[in-house]
């Protein structure tokens, strides 16, 4: 057993170590089919998703303890716990190393007990005094805190973006008849389109856990200090409002040794369900290429697929096994959070690692854009799909729905009738349109004999017969809520949209509030330096991390 788990640890810490996850970046959006592709046939163009957020500096290790750091001084100074005679030259030492450490190939500890000896030779030693009250407990747990939350947002970003471009191809193929599959088996005729909103319902449910974990790990550990607080009267309030957090961590053994280690385990959760649903969707595609003539596929080129090294008929989804396996990745990443923090006491470091946690968070973000692209560069093909299900009998459970709703007969006998149609037109290789229906006609009265139930012919005239094995028709006229006949299609993609608006807003209204506080912040500290010395510009690094 030790050694298995001795294999597991090391794969996830190689998975880690290893930028595995890694891909060309992808477009903002989905490329548009052609006019003369299958998929532009079916809907068109696809509408614009939404735009990414604008680029940040670097939020990593450093930049939070900087942020820490300032919070600290501009606090305690006001708050009298920090000789106001001392603040002018602990402020520009402070400044004097996040500026440094801004410059090309400059120092970016991401310990406080490497940050402070910067802060010393910079300031001198009494700047030690701003770590009153402090641990490099909370200040971690909050650091790694607020890291994630930049990563969990940025996920959340991608997340939605890929729900949109979904929602659009749903819309645009609502009256694409496919086959869908149970069990590996074609089952029943279904809307393309609502097969797709299937999946945004899941992304949906993926949307809200995500901003339920938003709501447990956007909580400041400041000022809890290692164990059980201190005596120094500290305003946590204020300094969560600094650093861009909704609340605090209420307990303050809670905040540096139950939740830090568990806030990374729900994360590789939430990333888990997602790459579930990414997985999932990849797979069903991918039994398209086993088929010798598929009716989705990637449209070749921009890497999308690539041609065999000695089979010149082969275009192998690239697209597709690269998502996969990104999938999978995300999955192995999300386990470890588990196993990282499975038996160890309380305040162990094993599960709280900036880069472990948050490769799990990124990893999922470039999957979702890799998801984002397969919908974008897929071919749908309604007629061959049509075709498909005119070849196979997916339709004949309608013989019995209709025969129970419109005729009465038990359903349990009107299954048997139409089992018994397919088994014969199996074992005579029988289409669906071309069945004879005086043999319909025939198995009718045998079934009735067979299960001992009176009535006469076969109710359904020879068009009804023909009709009730329309794909077409069988989706059309569905009456179920939630099923795909057009108005619950306009109905559902109309909701799933306005969804998506709305988290579009819930991203933007937390993204707008970390910056505002961290605005407030930088410009109340430099209200402490020696002289107005101008804001540094902000780092020239895109992205939160």
């Amino acid at each position: 057993m030790s050694t298995f788990k001795a294999c597991i640890g090391a794969a996830i810490m190689t998975a880690c170590a290893v930028p595995a996850l890694a891909q060309p970046a992808p477009p903002a959006g989905p490329a548009a089919p052609t006019a003369a592709s299958p998929a532009a046939t079916a809907g068109g163009a696809p509408a614009a998703t939404p735009a990414p957020a604008a680029a940040h500096p670097v939020r990593d290790e450093f930049y939070w303890l900087g942020e820490i750091n300032k919070a600290s001084t501009v606090i305690n100074t006001d708050e009298g716990l920090l000789d106001r005679a001392l603040t002018p030259r602990i402020a520009a030492g402070l400044d004097t190393v996040l500026r440094a450490g801004d410059r090309p190939g400059g120092k970016r500890p991401v310990l406080v007990i490497t940050f402070e000896p910067l802060l010393i030779e910079a300031a001198g030693v009494e700047a030690t005094l701003i770590h009153a009250g402090r641990s490099s407990q909370d200040m971690l747990s909050t650091m790694r805190a607020a890291i994630m939350r930049d990563e969990l947002l940025a996920l959340a970003e991608q997340l939605n973006r890929t729900t949109a471009t979904m929602v659009d191809l749903a819309e645009r193929n609502a009256a694409t008849i496919v086959p869908n599959y149970t069990n590996g088996v074609a089952a029943q005729p279904n809307s393309y389109g609502h097969y797709l909103l299937g999946f945004v319902a899941g992304l949906q449910r993926d949307a809200e856990r995500v901003r339920q974990a938003y709501a447990r790990l956007d909580r400041s550990a400041m000022g809890t200090t290692v164990l059980n607080g201190t005596s120094w009267p500290l305003n946590r309030d204020r300094m969560a409002q600094y650093l861009g957090f909704a609340a605090t961590v209420d307990n303050a053994y809670d905040a540096a040794q139950i939740s830090a280690a568990e806030m990374p385990v729900e994360m590789g959760a939430v990333a888990t369900s997602i790459a579930l649903h990414a997985g999932a969707f990849v797979e069903d595609v991918m039994t398209q290429y086993a088929q010798a003539r598929p009716w989705i596929l990637l449209r070749e080129g921009d890497g999308n697929t690539y041609v065999s090294s000695a089979m010149p008929q082969k275009r192998n989804p690239g697209l597709l096994n690269d998502t996969r396996a990104q999938a999978s990745m995300v999955v192995t990443l999300g386990m470890g959070r588990a196993i990282s923090a499975h038996n160890i006491p309380p305040g162990m470091s094993d599960p709280k690692s900036v880069r472990d946690n948050t490769a799990v968070l990124s990893g999922a973000t470039r999957m979702l854009a890799s998801w984002n692209r397969i919908l974008g560069a897929m071919v749908i093909d309604p007629a061959r799909a049509l075709e498909e299900l005119n070849s196979d009998w997916t339709a004949s459970q309608e013989l019995a729905d209709v025969l129970m709703r419109k005729y009465r007969l038990p359903f349990r006998v009107g299954h048997h009738f139409a089992s018994e149609v397919v088994d014969f037109a199996k074992s005579n290789d029988i289409r669906p349109s071309d069945f004879p229906y005086a043999e319909a006609q025939r198995i009718y009265g045998q079934t009735l004999q067979e299960m001992k139930v009176e009535g006469g012919a076969l109710p359904m005239s020879e068009a009804e017969f023909r009709a009730t094995l329309d794909p077409v028709a069988i989706v059309r006229d569905r009456a179920t809520a939630g099923g795909p006949q057009p108005a619950e299609m306009t109905r559902m993609v109309a909701e799933a949209k306005a969804a998506v608006a709305a988290q579009t807003g819930w991203i933007n209204e937390r993204r707008g509030r970390i910056d505002g506080a961290l605005g407030t912040l930088d410009a109340d500290f430099r209200k402490l330096l020696p002289a107005a010395q101008p804001a540094p510009q902000p780092a020239s690094q895109p992205g939160s991390r």
